[in-house]
């Protein structure tokens, strides 16, 4: 991923803590074929120091698992809020004119070694805690458990795990860090009227990094 040095963001905690927020990531690796894509929920756990291991599941008859080059690296994508910024929300382009649209997201890059796995209880485990990370917050959460023991069963076996021990781990924050404090206030204030709950979201984060 291309990061200039004011859209950096490189500590672990943070990558981290964004990485559990957002939850969803882009698992990316490389076939005979050339690259493919699957779209899921991920957990991360902080060991091994210091990046950490994502771990979670696709469906068996996706051949992605299959078709994967061994030894290869794979790429998890976690995408944060992003908005399209208007020219219209600098100050700038009134005292100069001098200035493009461009757009403002937060994104993770995990990388590292995939390693597929089929064990049914191993299976199980992940399941449940990723059942258990979404359903903690409802008011009756559902549990792996509620459903009949055969029936998991037959689930598991239609799904493949996977885990990525991660060993580069990038973070780039494009929130208008380049422009003037007043083109900063500018986006922050503007950006949220304009815009949906991302858009919001996005000059939140504006205003947070301008600080």
């Amino acid at each position: 991923m291309y990061v200039p040095v004011h859209f950096e963001e490189n500590r672990v905690e943070v990558l981290h803590a964004t990485i559990r927020r957002i939850r969803f990531a882009s698992l990316v690796t490389v076939t005979g074929d050339g690259p493919v894509a699957s779209h899921v929920p991920m957990l991360l756990d902080p060991a091994p120091a210091p990046f950490g291991t994502l771990s979670g599941h696709i469906a068996r008859s996706n051949t992605q698992w299959r078709d994967t080059i061994a030894g290869g690296s794979a790429l998890a994508i976690f995408l944060g809020a992003d908005a399209y910024v208007s020219p219209s929300l600098y100050p700038t382009k009134r005292q100069t004119g001098k200035v493009v649209p461009t757009w403002n997201y937060l994104a993770v890059h995990a990388t590292g070694p995939a390693s597929w796995f089929e064990d049914s209880e191993r299976l199980l485990k992940l399941v449940s805690a990723l059942t258990e990370r979404e359903e903690g917050p409802r008011r009756q959460p559902w549990a792996v458990s509620d459903a009949p023991a055969d029936y998991v069963q037959s689930m598991l076996r239609a799904i493949v795990g996977f885990e990525i021990p991660i060993t580069r781990l990038e973070g780039k924050w494009k929130m208008s860090q380049n422009r003037t404090a007043e083109d900063r206030a500018g986006v922050s204030g503007g950006i949220a009227e304009e815009g949906d709950r991302g858009a919001a979201e996005v000059g939140r984060i504006v205003a947070e990094r301008a600080k």
